[in-house]
């Protein structure tokens, strides 16, 4: 230690110093860097924008038209952005073949890759909600479950089912179950509006609280049926017709068990 401190006033001590700084934090910021969100290079986003038209071209444009200005059958896409894109596509609502019915969730025809080119490519014909960063979706940090069922309740129970089950709507729509979807489906859900579903802006909803219903949604997905049988959790309709079946039916099989008995 006596060594060392004799050359702690020396004249290059500082600079080599300030240099061993400069690195260390250099390198925080760049292990820090990769475990978030990877941000496009303008030589990636150039090609994934023309990987995105050509996909766009052989799947999409027979609907939406070639420059994506829309149709007779289906919506423009300019100014949906990427969140629109993403929610439709990764979710295996579109393509459809039919666009006079109501788009379901089903297995996505595109892979992650070809999903995120498309949306790169819609995304640079006009501004629009771009897709959230996990970084943006950490609910289990910044959501809480209470506030979460709450606004749940206060704004989507109506349409999904107090449960998050799903509902029937009017001219032969129905609000999907939420349960099972991806966080990043249901925020974006939110703040696009797809089918019949308006649009949450943060005003309305704010990012915190969005992550808040989230929270909630998946609290629901794991809570255990302590009051036995669920019936679906729809509500009082399936519960009823229960009771009125069983209800019926043994009052019938009564009678006739009474009838066959008095003969």
């Amino acid at each position: 230690m006596k060594k060392l401190s004799k050359y702690r006033r020396h004249r290059a001590v500082a600079p080599l110093l300030l240099i061993f700084a400069l690195l260390g934090i250099g390198t925080t910021f760049q292990v820090a860097g990769a475990t978030t969100t990877q941000v496009m290079t303008a030589e990636e986003r150039t090609k994934a924008i023309a990987e995105g038209k050509e996909i766009f071209l052989k799947g999409c444009s027979s609907c939406h038209g070639l420059n994506a200005e829309g149709s007779s059958i289906s919506p423009s896409l300019i100014g949906v952005g990427a969140a629109s894109v993403d929610f439709q596509v990764a979710t295996g609502r579109m393509p459809m073949a039919d666009m006079s019915q109501q788009a379901m969730r089903k297995a996505p025809i595109y892979n992650d890759e070809e999903v995120a080119a498309l949306a790169a490519y819609i995304a640079s014909l006009a501004p629009g909600p771009e897709i959230p960063t996990e970084e943006m979706l950490n609910y289990e940090r910044d959501g809480s479950i209470a506030e979460g069922g709450e606004l749940f309740r206060t704004n989507c129970a109506m349409c999904h089912n107090f449960a998050g089950q799903g509902g029937a709507l009017t001219q032969g729509k129905y609000a999907p179950s939420v349960m099972g979807v991806k966080p990043v489906h249901i925020y974006e859900a939110m703040i696009t509006g797809p089918q019949a579903m308006p649009v949450f802006s943060d005003k309305t909803i704010t990012p915190e609280e969005k992550l808040s219903i989230i929270a909630w949604i998946k609290a629901a997905e794991k809570e255990p049926q302590l009051g036995g049988v669920a019936l679906g959790r729809v509500g009082p309709v399936t519960e009823g017709l229960l009771v009125w079946t069983l209800g019926l039916g043994l009052l019938i099989g009564i009678a006739v068990w009474l009838t066959t008995k008095a003969k």
